[in-house]
């Protein structure tokens, strides 16, 4: 059974590769000079969306557990949350 850290880093971690996926395709899609190198380029931002995902989701499921956060931190809040 995997543990619940694991799971989130899981969840998180598909959700923000379909965010790179979708980010890297309307930015090669939409500048017409990369367009005409889309064959190239596609595959690229899927391998890129692939290997970026684990390292972004990481601290983001960590910050997602309660235990992670004190008084304090609920106070001062994050760079994500400002």
């Amino acid at each position: 059974m995997l543990s619940t850290d694991t799971w989130l880093k899981i969840v998180s971690g598909m959700m923000i590769n379909a965010v790179l996926f979708g980010l890297g395709a309307i930015i090669v899609l939409s500048i017409p000079a990369l367009a005409e190198h889309a064959k190239y380029l596609m595959p690229l931002v899927v391998v890129l969306s692939f290997a970026l995902a684990p390292f972004i989701a990481a601290p983001i499921a960590r910050r997602m557990r309660l235990r992670n956060w004190g008084r304090r931190a609920w106070r001062e809040g994050d760079v994500i949350s400002g």
